[in-house]
């Protein structure tokens, strides 16, 4: 049944050489890997107006000039990240510059942001779009939380079925949003050609306003810069794209940042020009969509697409976080079975862990994730800015040709990255303080992955030869009474040495010379040793009985093998029925050093 379920879920098993067909086309790419960053203008241009608003409504003007700065940085870091997708194909991006440019522990910094953050971006996205779809239908609020853990795991499925078919299924709410938004901007735009809207509506560029101050500009231009989260996406995930897959890659980037760049241009206009303030109720897309169109049919459509594609955001962390996942797993930061592929040929594992982390979170936080928003763009900002700086090390140590043009970039992109996180820790550090202290932990758990994962190389690496030759084996074989299993498992071992030893664990005296009579009448050459248990436990006596064979067999040059019959009811839920005391049995011995711990099982029929 669980086979059936899952094919339903996920679809049949892909062979590996079917990988190349999981590859992203350009148009796919921009819509998984994108989503995130293109739904951020619905509220970019937005958290710039709140914070000119505790001035006054005449500092508004202010929105267009920070707005510039906001596509200043963009460019810089769609320039950047091109270097590094052409610099670094193999995926991994701020990880992979920061590690080979500044050091581990930058690297490992940059990679447990960036993993952190994809975690906030699919709580964040999903409580968004759960917020947009209670507000249309009321009655469904105080069941938000349950929407958001069914949303997640609906794109969760999604994206265990491949690449392909979640790029399929998303492409059409993402081109679907753009069309909306460029439909949006063109009428406003025309509209105001046209004069179809007051002039008077706005104040003019320049207006003096008094209260305002740079720090406040700063803060301004820090939450503009919102829009720009999941910028760095694309070039984590190089290696999904079809070849040539960097030139793929470079040019997806390239779309996107227009893309963004037209969006947030147009609202950002638009808003000052029609004078729109940010309300409690309404955003400020709902109220250019509202004087643009009226509240007609485009109105809702626009508002319609919009919630789709803060709900499909969560989609950027699906696609990038098993990506990242895969490249810390390969340099042994993370466990292992974040770099294998699942049915589908997707690094399923790390969909799963990030499904869990996010519903967590949401579940945590009740749905209102409003207070991890800081988080969110501090966890993109710190890699930003590390990824930059590195860059800026690769120019100067290499040189290459065109290398001065290279780090300029560079440089304006790592200084900007690096004032606007500053501003986002002194402006909201009773939000963000927490990374101060999570960040140096994450960092300090791959260090003991790592550490583990070379203690078990140095181990296993064959390299000086064995201390000692093993001479012979002696079998340890725990029964619970004279049956077909024992008696099987006994013929077993004596088929492999005459060094075989029965131990019986009694709890009471007349029960142990039951079973002695018992094995005397059996009268098979194996010698009995009957433990007397007085606190009924298994475990002890037998590990105690365990210590003084081998010991023993040390000294002989023997090893110690516990052989434990076990038999394997027809059906599974006849389990709860027994004991379970040779799975205590094996659970307990497997972490004995130098013994070896085997089963016979025994298949029941009916």
């Amino acid at each position: 049944m669980y086979s059936s379920i899952k094919r339903f879920l996920i679809g049949r098993p892909l062979k590996s050489h079917e990988l190349g067909e999981q590859k992203l086309t350009r148009l796919k790419a921009l819509a998984i890997l994108s989503s995130d960053a293109l739904s951020s203008v619905a509220y970019g241009t937005e958290q710039i107006l709140i914070v000119l608003a505790t001035v006054s409504t005449m500092a508004f003007w202010y929105n267009i000039p920070i707005a510039i700065g906001v596509l200043f940085l963009l460019t810089a870091l769609i320039l950047s990240y091109r270097q590094i997708i052409f610099s670094y194909p193999q995926g991994g991006g701020a990880y992979i510059v920061s590690k080979e440019n500044l050091g581990e522990n930058p690297g490992l910094i940059a990679g447990g942001s960036l993993l952190v953050d994809y975690i906030l971006t699919v709580a964040v996205s999903i409580s968004a779009g759960t917020d947009a779809i209670t507000s249309a239908f009321p009655i469904l609020h105080e069941h938000s939380v349950l929407i958001a853990i069914i949303l997640v795991i609906l794109i969760t499925i999604l994206n265990l079925r491949g690449l392909t078919e979640s790029a399929s299924v998303l492409a059409y709410p993402v081109y679907l949003f753009v069309f909306a938004l460029v439909m949006m901007i063109f009428v406003g735009m025309f509209k105001i050609a046209t004069g179809q809207v007051s002039p008077n509506l706005h104040t003019s560029l320049g207006t003096p306003v008094a209260g305002i101050s740079l720090f406040l500009l700063l803060r301004a231009f820090s939450s503009g810069c919102s829009a720009l989260t999941g910028v760095e996406a694309i070039s984590n995930a190089v290696p999904n794209f079809r070849k040539p897959a960097a030139k793929n890659a470079a040019a997806t980037l390239a779309l996107m940042g227009i893309l963004l760049a037209i969006l947030f241009t147009g609202i950002t206009f638009l808003a000052y020009w029609f004078g729109i303030a940010p309300k409690g109720n309404e955003t400020v897309v709902s109220q250019i969509a509202a004087q643009t169109f009226g509240r007609n049919f485009l109105y809702y459509f626009v508002q319609g697409t919009t919630a789709l594609i803060l709900v499909l955001a969560a989609n950027t962390g699906f696609s990038a976080f098993p990506m990242l996942a895969y490249s810390l797993a390969k340099d042994k930061y993370m466990p292992r079975m974040f770099s294998i592929r699942g049915d589908r040929l997707g690094y399923s594992n790390g969909i799963i862990f990030l499904s869990v982390a996010s519903i967590i979170l949401i579940i945590a936080f009740k749905g209102k994730t409003e207070h991890l928003i800081p988080l969110y763009a501090v966890g993109v900002f710190i890699p930003f800015t590390l990824s930059q700086t590195g860059m800026i090390l690769k120019w100067i140590r290499q040189k290459p040709e065109g290398w001065v043009i290279k780090l300029i970039t560079n440089l304006v992109g790592a200084l900007i990255s690096f004032l606007v996180l500053t501003i986002l820790f002194v402006t909201k550090l009773h939000h963000v303080w927490a990374v101060v202290i999570f960040l140096p932990i994450v960092v300090f758990i791959f260090h003991k992955i790592k550490r583990h994962y070379d203690a078990v190389g140095e181990q296993l690496r064959v390299s000086q030869p064995i201390a000692q030759d093993i001479e012979g084996n002696v079998f340890i074989v725990p029964i619970a009474g004279v049956t077909t299993v024992v008696e099987r498992s006994i013929n077993y071992a004596k088929s492999l040495t005459d060094q075989v030893i029965a131990v019986y664990i009694a709890f009471d005296k007349e029960d142990e010379k039951k079973m002695e009579k018992k094995w005397e009448e059996l009268n098979n050459g194996v010698r009995l040793v009957t433990l007397y248990s007085s606190y009924r436990s298994i475990i002890y006596p037998l590990n105690k009985f365990l210590e003084t064979v081998q010991a023993k067999a040390i000294k002989n040059h023997y090893m110690v093998t516990v052989l434990v019959p076990q038999f394997i009811p027809k059906k599974r839920w006849h389990n709860i029925l027994h004991n379970q005391s040779a799975l205590l049995i094996r659970a307990r011995l497997l972490w004995r050093k130098d013994i070896v711990v085997a089963t016979l099982p025994y298949k029941f029929k009916k």
